[in-house]
């Protein structure tokens, strides 16, 4: 049976509890080599005990026996009494060790005693109930700090609550039961579209698709259109499963203009628009992190467009932009720009399938004198360009102007 062991710790952040008594955990997404991850709490006394355990267990390597040999991390002692500032200040600390803690030699980062203070407990699926006066209060690390790219600590990100448009059936051990109306807190937000949330005493991750901001419809995060495009390669084949979507091979690479937080991004292929999962693209000229950032999820998470009986707190829905408006907006950036591909002059047979269709128009040039009719135009004559067809005329006009010729139409 393979060995299993702990890969990597995220330090998130803490939590003040209120039962039985005012206290303060940290919470450690804990991820093992079998690529389950697991959200496991610990307060700082139980953290310094088991530091006190490692150095009894390698005391080489703790250096008590010569300071040359010392490469277990130091952990200053517990205060007697721990307040908010104390527990935020030492976030850092707590950071730094149990990344140094993970990357020591295997005996040591991969032993039994190790593994057994990183493992899930039954209290860290199912803390203490909330309080009914004081519910707990979550503070989040950001994420420059988490990764001990820094020793200062910014102030605490109170997490943000979102409701649920519509009730959620999991679909993996990883996830957790949602319903209509329920309130959650977002404690990270994947650019893969899914979101590792809490709701009560529950934890774990749900499709941002169902989940709605409280102030309004609109995501005040999600970034506006690129047209100029950032490229990526796709990492896996996907067939379109609605109109609105590219079907793209495994290696195909792409340009990305707009980045959705459902994890549906929107790319460009040649001149073709359309949605993608962002969890299959990688971004050209970045090595891949297959420790850290592995994929959470092996499917895509389900559009909003897909959800049934959706019900929103608020009287207007999100303003989505059409693929039409992203093909358009698309064309003018490169025409603008220069870089729209040139195309290939239409053969006749081409010319039905095109929305320019070619006409004749040799009963509008001007007959030079003394030709008969039919005889052949001096050099230099100007060519009368061939009228736009409806669909194209429609296409590159204005929405305005669209919605004008519709209700004329259905007059």
């Amino acid at each position: 049976m393979e060995e299993t062991y702990v890969r990597h710790v995220e330090f998130l952040g803490f939590e003040k509890r209120f039962f039985p008594s005012q206290h303060y955990v940290y919470m450690l997404m804990v991820k093992w080599n079998n690529l389950s991850e697991k959200l496991i709490y610990r307060g700082y006394p139980e953290i310094y005990t088991f530091h006190k355990s490692l150095k009894e267990m390698f005391p080489i390597e703790a250096g008590d026996i010569d300071k040359k040999d010392k490469i277990i991390p130091a952990l200053p002692a517990p205060k007697w009494l721990d307040s908010q500032k104390s527990t935020e200040t030492r976030q850092s600390t707590l950071a730094e060790y149990c990344h140094s803690l993970i990357n020591l030699p295997p005996k040591i980062s991969r032993c039994q005693l190790v593994c057994n203070f990183f493992k899930v407990r039954s209290e860290d699926e199912n803390p203490p109930a909330q309080q009914p006066v004081k519910r707990n209060e979550t503070t989040v690390m950001s994420t420059d700090n988490a990764r001990g790219s820094t020793s200062e600590i910014s102030g605490p990100i109170i997490l943000e609550s979102y409701r649920v448009i519509s009730d959620y059936s999991k679909t993996s051990k990883y996830e957790i039961n949602l319903l209509t109306g329920d309130l959650v807190e977002i404690v990270e937000k994947s650019p893969n579209g899914w979101w590792f949330c809490q709701c009560d005493t529950k934890r774990g991750w749900v499709p941002a698709s169902y989940l709605e901001p409280l102030d309004g419809p609109e995501e005040p995060e999600e970034a506006d259109p690129n047209y100029a495009g950032e490229l990526y390669i796709t990492t896996k084949a996907y067939n379109a499963a609605q109109d609105d979507e590219l079907t793209l091979e495994i290696g195909e690479t792409i340009e990305v203009i707009h980045k959705l937080l459902d994890g549906w991004w929107v790319v460009r292929k040649g001149e073709e628009t359309g949605h993608f999962p962002s969890m299959f693209l990688h971004k050209t000229g970045e090595k891949k992190e297959m420790e850290e950032n592995v994929i959470r999820r092996q499917t895509p998470p389900p559009r909003r467009s897909t959800i049934r009986n959706a019900q929103s707190i608020h009287g207007k829905g999100r303003k989505g932009i059409s693929q039409n408006t992203y093909r358009r907006n698309s064309r003018r950036f490169l025409l603008q720009k220069g870089d729209w591909p040139d195309q290939p002059r239409k053969t006749s047979n081409d010319a039905r399938q095109s929305p320019l269709q070619e006409r004749k128009n040799g009963d509008n040039l001007p007959k030079p004198a003394g030709s008969s009719p039919g005889g052949e135009l001096k050099k230099g004559a100007p060519l009368i360009p061939p009228r736009p067809s409806p669909e194209l005329i429609m296409e590159r006009c204005t929405e305005n102007t669209c919605k004008k010729v519709s209700v004329r139409k259905s007059n």
